[in-house]
């Protein structure tokens, strides 16, 4: 069996890693690859948003499965390409993968089928989102609805931070036209935690659990990077904890991408921010239950 994987991180390289030890894998491609990569796979001198040049590839080397991990060649269509010429391919189609590639629509679904997530308002014009920031104040949370590299977002403490963030994403466009709309946000506090499943649209198979850190400096200090490095698993995800995010998060959103014909077969990402009040809300509901239950007997 031949396997291609896109990309020329850290991920990609663990996903060679891991695949390089099946035994039913001859051969391990990717494109473009890293020297890490090199020394388990062959590396293409190949983009990973070269959609046509890919697909070519596959075809003449007779690659039986192709794993993405950039989000750039997902959200341009990839999986939709690959699929038409029947390709067996790993990875979401480009309707799935707006839920990523514009966290304007991320927003926007999560309100509509009732997941839980920071208050927000999203904007397409610099003026009125510096108006709104000076209305509402600090602190907030400044995103670039489109792909930054894991960069686009900016938890500003000032309202003058919070302008500067807008500025650099909207008028000088750091990150282009990524940043032709941003989002405004309710800056939550508390510990961040990854919550990844494994779903085909209807059954839902949750992942270890893990937690990334991203600032670029000890402390949790400076800016975003694409992530400074993560472990696993995240201990704040308990077993009830995860039961609750299955309930509230993972469950509806399965449920609303079906409704939206949306067809998502691969793995789904959520990012969580467990805060105190979190924390609180469902202890306070345990102590219920376990009321409730005494009551019963």
């Amino acid at each position: 069996m031949k396997v291609l994987v896109i990309g020329s991180g850290g991920r990609e390289h663990a996903l060679v890693w891991k695949l390089s030890q099946s035994r039913r894998i001859d051969k391990i491609f990717c494109a473009p690859g890293n020297a890490g990569i090199a020394e388990i796979a062959e590396c293409l001198d190949i983009k990973a948003d070269d959609i046509d040049s890919l697909l070519n590839f596959v075809k003449y080397e007779g690659v039986d499965l192709t794993v993405v991990g950039p989000e750039a060649p997902l959200t341009a269509g990839i999986v939709d390409a690959f699929v038409r010429e029947e390709r067996r391919i790993f990875g979401p189609n480009a309707s799935g993968a707006r839920l990523e590639g514009s966290k304007v629509f991320a927003k926007d679904f999560m309100r509509k089928y009732g997941i839980p997530s920071a208050e927000y308002k999203a904007f397409s014009s610099y003026l009125q989102a510096v108006e709104y920031i000076r209305l509402k104040g600090a602190p907030v949370v400044i995103k670039a609805d489109g792909l930054a590299a894991g960069k686009g977002v900016f938890v500003c403490k000032t309202a003058d931070e919070a302008i500067n963030s807008l500025k650099l994403i909207m008028k000088d466009k750091i990150f282009g036209s990524a940043g032709n709309k941003v989002i405004a946000a309710h800056c939550l506090t508390g510990e961040e935690a990854s919550f990844m499943v494994l779903t085909d649209g209807k059954t839902v198979i949750p992942l270890a659990t893990s937690q990334d850190h991203k600032t670029i400096f000890d402390g949790d200090k400076g800016p975003n990077t694409g992530g400074m490095g993560a472990y696993s698993p995240a201990p704040v995800v308990t077993e009830d904890l995860q039961a609750n995010v299955m309930k509230t998060v993972i469950n509806p959103l399965i449920k609303g991408l079906a409704k939206e014909r949306i067809k998502y077969r691969v793995v789904i990402y959520a990012g969580l921010m467990i805060c105190n009040m979190c924390l609180s809300v469902l202890s306070s509901l345990q102590k219920d239950i376990l009321t409730h239950m005494k009551r019963a007997k």
